[in-house]
């Protein structure tokens, strides 16, 4: 009997060992790959855990990709959440791997953020070719330059003014969140969909999905990603739902809006179903709420710590008002275009933000870069914030310092300025994001005092948060 144990733990230790050694060294037609430097950890946990080790109080890329970047070079492979990942901090590649979008590379996601926009067994967030060029279309048709200067802009205006009003009456509000709902209902307000469905089903209080980015994608009860899961197919049922109500009316009683283009759109476009539309909407929502809620919330904290910042956009907004005829007009798109210090404010906040560690793409084939092979199949880590971080362009680049974007040259932000990623994959939302922070911010500044009065630390595990919110008082100021 201990003869047959000890034969049946020496072959679990052969198959194990093979399989670490298959794991660590891969094989492209039983050829060795010569792969970047690294440590792949151990198989499917790989070194998941060193990275979700949070960091405090730092606004500098995560330790886990620093420390590796320092003993490897800016080119290095791990394994992480169950992925074999090639992460790459070179600015030229990164280039590259941009430039290969629908060649040699895909739009990736780790399988818990991918399985959060999936249907019928399908992600479609690596959508390609017609279905890419279609949601961007459609993205910049609703959320696009034209239509921010034609009707968003005051409807921001109007939304943010609501809103710091009612701010203003209570006690101290945590910024985080109360902008998420801001932001949720702009996004609920520009697709077209109503806050609460015919059967009463209120959809304000979104989760933070964003928190289920880096977790394994086990759909069990008791799990973050378990009840990630339940929330979106909850809200995916109401934006159902509220299809199905808008299908009921003929196209000529519909208002036009996001959704209404994206049901008249189905008789043309094969791969538009009810299904895909409640999922393209439920993605425009979470990027709308969790970004700009996420990068407005750091914005906040810099200028409640750099009051000379504060000082110079209140004096720029306040003399937009000066030159109004009547000083509670909407803000103009001309009137934001003048705005330069604003909209430094916003840039070094969106240089700084970096809310992931990176940017994902997966190998459709064998990628040779500077030596070494990225193995089709394999998924890329774009480490963008390091360009951001780069102290060749931006002096002392951890410093909060607006000021330092009037130097800075259009060619040189080509090459070194990505919060909204790169290549023909960058985020159709972008304009849309910018408008709606310095919207906000000159609202806050031009009719509102304020202070903060507790909380503002960050950590990155690996994404950014604020484990104690940013908590604000404000007052009107003609109070």
């Amino acid at each position: 009997m201990l003869e047959i144990v000890l034969v049946l733990v020496a072959l679990f230790v052969i198959y194990y060992t093979h399989l670490l050694i298959k794991w660590k060294y891969p094989k492209i037609n039983g050829v060795p790959v010569h792969l970047p430097p690294g440590s792949m950890g151990l198989p499917v946990i790989g070194e998941t855990m060193q990275l979700l080790i949070p960091s405090y109080n730092s606004i500098d890329i995560h330790p886990f990709i620093r420390k590796r970047i320092q003993r490897y070079g800016p080119i290095f492979r791990t394994n992480l959440v169950g992925r074999p990942i090639i992460v790459t901090a070179d600015p030229e590649v990164n280039k590259y791997i941009f430039s290969q979008e629908g060649n040699l590379v895909e739009m990736w996601y780790l399988d818990s953020f991918a399985k959060l926009f999936a249907f019928e067994g399908e992600s479609k967030v690596t959508a390609i070719g017609r279905v890419h060029r279609y949601l961007r279309g459609i993205t910049l048709n609703h959320f696009g330059g034209e239509s921010l200067r034609e009707k968003m802009l005051p409807q921001i205006d109007a939304s943010v003014n609501d809103n710091l009003r009612q701010w203003s009456t209570q006690g101290a509000v945590e910024v985080k969140s109360a902008i998420s709902r801001t932001s949720l209902a702009e996004g609920l307000l520009h697709l077209g969909m109503i806050l609460k469905t015919r059967r009463g089903e209120k959809i304000e209080n979104l989760p933070n999905f964003i928190k289920s980015l880096m977790s394994f994608p086990l759909n069990i009860p008791g799990t973050t990603f378990h009840k990630c899961m339940k929330d979106k197919d909850k809200m995916s049922n109401m934006v159902r739902h509220i299809i199905k109500e808008r299908l009921i009316n003929s196209p000529d009683e519909r208002p036009g809006d996001f959704l209404d283009q994206a049901l008249n759109d189905m008789a043309s476009e094969k791969f538009l179903t009810e299904d895909f539309i409640a999922e393209l909407s439920f993605g425009i929502l979470f990027a709308a709420f969790e970004s700009v809620s996420t990068t407005l919330t750091l914005a906040i904290k810099f200028l409640a710590e750099n009051p000379l910042v504060l000082e110079e956009l209140t004096a720029e907004n306040e003399a937009v008002l000066k030159k109004r005829e009547n000083p509670d007009s909407q803000l103009t798109w001309e009137e934001y275009k003048t705005m330069a210090f604003t909209q430094s404010v916003v840039n070094e906040t969106l240089r700084l933000m970096n809310i992931p560690p990176g940017l994902l793409r997966k190998a459709l084939k064998d990628i040779n870069v500077k030596g070494y092979t990225i193995p089709a199949g394999w998924t890329i880590m774009l480490v963008t914030p390091i360009v951001h971080l780069n102290p060749e362009t931006y002096k002392d680049p951890l410093k909060f310092n607006p000021w330092r974007w009037k130097d800075l040259d259009q060619v040189t932000l080509s090459k070194s300025f990505m919060p909204f990623g790169g290549g023909t994959r960058q985020c159709a939302g972008a304009e849309f994001s910018k408008v709606y922070m310095a919207a906000f911010l000159h609202v806050l500044v031009t009719k509102y005092r304020w202070s903060k009065v507790k909380g503002g630390r960050i950590t990155r595990s690996p994404i950014l948060l604020f484990p104690d919110g940013v908590h604000i008082k404000i007052t009107s100021k003609r109070d």
